[in-house]
């Protein structure tokens, strides 16, 4: 059965996220995805937003917003020490950057940080099919994806979408459409585990030799609703 398998949203960019059982999907793409971001505020480097690419101990921090479809206020952080912050606590900056060890600022934004308003789908299949190439399970959330979904379709048939490709999941429609859209060229974060604890320098070797460094595909929603894992998927 065609069907959506699971919902992430990442509220601040870089840092891990929260599965969804529901998510409002609309012209932010995701609600509340990566509306918060962390500042790299070293001299070199200041007003850039800081990536795992150069701090995996971003990923020893989580974000949330809860269970909801769509976030009623600011995401709570959660530190490796079982610290908890809400994301308007004055104290969150200074404790991030003893975290991070480099000096950082807080920045929020109606809709995402990195790539406009797009959604980030991946297929059960090309997850398969990935993790039998490599001789070992490959973990989802190394692609940070937002919709995972089981579409009926071969292993990478999505490495080869253009412009006009659909997917609908429950009332929601999403296209190839528009600035950023089409299969995902990946950064080397998937090669990091989803804590930051080591890296798999051959996954990323082998998606650059084997798939064009592909993996997922980038979409727009042209139709906006909410999706429950679960609902029914048809792609084409």
């Amino acid at each position: 059965m065609s069907e959506v398998l699971t919902l992430n949203r990442w509220p601040v960019k870089s840092l891990r996220g929260e599965q969804l059982s529901a998510a409002r999907f609309d012209e932010r793409g995701v609600a509340g995805d990566r509306a918060y971001a962390l500042l790299d505020e070293r001299p070199n480097r200041a007003g850039n937003i800081l990536t795992v690419r150069q701090n995996q101990t971003l990923l020893s921090w989580s974000a949330s917003y809860g269970d909801l479809p769509e976030p009623t206020g600011p995401p709570t952080l959660n530190g490796p020490d079982d610290q908890r912050f809400s994301w308007d606590d004055p104290k969150l900056a200074d404790v991030l950057e003893q975290s991070l060890d480099i000096p950082v600022s807080l920045r929020a934004a109606d809709g995402q940080q990195d790539r406009g308003p797009t959604v980030l789908v991946t297929f059960e299949s090309s997850l398969r099919g990935l993790s039998e190439e490599m001789g070992a399970e490959v973990d989802l959330r190394r692609f940070r994806t937002n919709l995972h979904v089981d579409a009926d379709l071969p292993p990478f048939a999505e490495q080869d979408w253009e412009a006009g490709a659909t997917i609908t999941a429950g009332e929601v429609e999403l296209a190839v459409a528009g600035e950023h859209a089409g299969p995902c060229i990946r950064c080397a974060v998937p090669s990091w585990d989803a804590d930051g604890r080591e890296r798999w320098r051959e996954l990323q070797t082998h998606l650059i030799q084997r798939h064009e460094n592909k993996f997922g595909v980038i979409m727009r929603v042209t139709r906006p609703g909410t999706v429950n894992v679960g609902d029914a998927v048809r792609a084409g």
